[in-house]
């Protein structure tokens, strides 16, 4: 199964942090964050990579390669950032089977395999990890409703009036279906081609997306706190400095 990372934005709202560098490449406790995407990848079985770059690729290029860990790396480009349905067509000829799709700005401590696994069972089309969050903050992402078998039923690019609080995080596995559903997206209000508008496809075409809930912890890397907070994590911290249960996260590494 191939692994794609998504790493071809700017990061604007990180600055001062990407003035030199782009978003993939800022450190997170002392490792660039494209480099944990593909080292927890590669540990789920990855048989090759496919990077999507595109705002100082040469930079991401040179960093990574065209292997690591001795697997095979590919790069496309994605010249304009027009969203996520639009970043995954670049990868289309380069992918004929089910894949893995990380988002490139995430850092993940939290049960990953669980949904390569139920991908290589057969028994759905695609899965992605999900999120409860605050009710107050579902506006700001993918929002999922599920049926009472946890199969996704909609998914809505930041409502304004969510109906549910369980979210996407960032990590996805798909067949090649995906790629036909990007194909018929066509632009949102903002002007892009929207990941969730592919998938609502892919289900109204009567095909299975399972949600995996979350067991663990991932922090988006959008601002500098969300950095700082990561590498509080990282260290065994919350996010207030107090030393973090690692119960949940330990079994989730397992």
């Amino acid at each position: 199964m191939k692994a794609v990372v998504l790493a071809a934005g700017e990061g604007t709202r990180l600055r001062p942090l990407t003035e030199t560098r782009p978003k993939a490449l800022v450190e997170v406790d002392g490792k660039p964050i494209l480099v944990r995407c593909l080292e927890q990848l590669a540990d789920l079985g990855a048989d090759g990579f496919v990077i999507v770059v595109g705002y100082r690729a040469e930079q991401v290029i040179d960093a990574v390669g065209d292997e690591f860990q001795g697997l095979p790396v590919t790069y496309t480009y994605q010249r304009e950032r027009l969203g996520l349905a639009h970043a995954l067509l670049t990868v289309e000829p380069h992918v004929d089977g089910e894949f893995m799709l990380m988002l490139g700005d995430n850092v993940f401590q939290a049960n990953l395999a669980d949904v390569v696994a139920r991908q290589r069972s057969g028994e759905t089309d695609a899965a992605f990890l999900v999120e409860e969050v605050p009710w107050e903050e579902a506006s700001r992402y993918g929002v999922c409703v599920t049926d009472a078998n946890d199969a996704i039923v909609e998914v809505v690019e930041k409502p304004a009036e969510p109906t549910s609080n369980l979210v996407m995080t960032g990590f996805y596995t798909f067949s090649p279906a995906i790629f036909h559903a990007c194909h018929l997206v066509q632009p949102s209000a903002r002007g892009e081609y929207e990941l969730p508008d592919a998938i609502d496809l892919l289900i109204g075409s009567g095909r299975t997306i399972d949600a995996i809930r979350m067991d663990g912890w991932r922090t988006d890397i959008g601002y500098p706190a969300d950095r700082e907070a990561a590498e509080r994590r990282l260290r065994g911290l919350d996010v207030d400095g107090v030393e973090a249960d690692r119960v949940g996260v330990e079994a989730a590494d397992e």
